[in-house]
């Protein structure tokens, strides 16, 4: 199968700077939504086509997308810069990434909830939100470090979250077909997981849902995640990046860009 890795950039004229609040505007959860309509409206010459395409939105109205067909040329982007997707990947190759991604698990249900066959029913949960489930506040964490300084309450928030993703993504690894690189031997200055960096941990309301702290409200978690990887099967690998990690797809989170290291 053909992938293409394409960038889109909305133009800078009158027209698309007339509506660039509604397309781009700069509130995280009003952007979601509306770059998930704008990204949609790119790959949609078929209404009743199921998505096949993951994407990344960047600052100064960018898009990333990777694809089983190439974008069409759309009124409110310039032409887009695509080129095909087939990296040539080999069992230990050393690769930087960086990733936006809605990470899930399943939990059980109920301890006495079972279906016919015994086995417990399970569900699918925020990695991050189910650890913090029992903690004060919002699921909002930046790095450490940034130009906003951390409350112990929101560093503690920020730790476990760390943790959580780290623990995720080595799963991930596991199933298909990468490691992140070990924290290099000896070499006490290193950061711990040498591999592995979580720049930012945020929730977002699903579009449509009632806006505002409700309780109840559904929201998906986003970790902005990069460092470094070791590749241990090409093929599996290669499987994973076209169809995306987590969940969340629709809505930009998934896609993992990567580059030799």
């Amino acid at each position: 199968m053909t992938l293409y890795f394409s960038r889109l950039t909305l133009k800078r004229d009158p027209s698309t700077d007339a509506l660039r609040q509604l397309i781009d505007p700069a509130e995280r959860a009003r952007a979601t939504d509306a770059h998930h309509r704008l990204l949609w409206s790119v790959f949609s010459d078929d209404a009743g086509r199921k998505r096949d395409f993951l994407w990344r939105s960047e600052p100064r109205g960018r898009f990333y997308t990777l694809s089983e067909r190439p974008p069409e040329p759309h009124g409110l982007f310039e032409p887009p810069e695509i080129k095909a997707f087939a990296p040539a990947l080999s069992a230990g190759d050393r690769l930087a990434f960086l990733m936006r991604a809605n990470a899930v698990t399943q939990k059980p249900k109920d301890p006495n909830d079972r279906a016919p066959n015994g086995e417990l029913r399970r569900r699918k949960v925020d990695v991050a939100m189910h650890a913090l489930r029992h903690l004060p506040g919002r699921e909002h964490a930046a790095r450490p470090g940034s130009a906003h300084e951390m409350s112990p309450r929101q560093a503690a928030r920020f730790e476990i979250a760390r943790t959580e993703a780290h623990k995720w993504l080595i799963a991930q690894g596991d199933a298909n077909g990468f490691r992140l690189d070990p924290l290099p031997a000896g070499d006490e200055a290193a950061e711990p997981d040498a591999g592995f960096e979580l720049e930012h941990y945020f929730t977002v309301a699903l579009p449509g849902s009632r806006r505002g702290r409700r309780r109840g409200e559904p929201r998906f978690g986003v970790f902005e995640m990069k460092g470094r990887l070791t590749v241990t099967d090409p093929a599996a690998f290669l499987a994973k990046l076209a169809t995306g990690f987590g969940r969340a797809k629709s809505y930009g989170c998934g896609l993992m860009l990567i580059r030799r290291a």
